[in-house]
């Protein structure tokens, strides 16, 4: 599948339309038109900010991976974090006071669903 699809493809699963995923992505529709149908691609910088508004993986978006996670929120493991993906008891309090720290920052990244 060709990036232009599988852009596509991931807005509609998360039911945007092209003006909206333009507002989230900062550029205007007529540049999401043009990924969508191919005649421009986005920057390395664009297909990772897609993949994070999209709910998609990187790979994916790229073509590296043929599947995207389907809107399932990524685990601790799919973000490569040690424990095996499972914080310890001990360690979950820090954690937690890293994550509420980084979204009074990036409220943006709050799930608005």
């Amino acid at each position: 599948m060709a990036l232009s699809d599988r852009i596509k493809d991931a807005r509609k699963n998360k039911h945007y339309t092209q003006k909206q995923l333009a507002e989230l992505m900062n550029v205007k529709s007529t540049t999401i038109s043009g990924w969508e149908l191919g005649r421009n691609e986005p920057s390395i910088d664009s297909l990772k900010k897609l993949a994070q508004k999209l709910d998609v993986s990187f790979d994916y978006l790229a073509g590296i991976d043929e599947q995207s996670n389907n809107g399932t929120p990524l685990t601790w493991e799919d973000l490569g974090m040690p424990y095996g993906g499972k914080i310890p008891e001990d360690l979950k309090e820090t954690y937690a006071d890293i994550a509420k720290g980084y979204f009074k920052r990036h409220p943006e990244m709050l799930n608005k669903d």
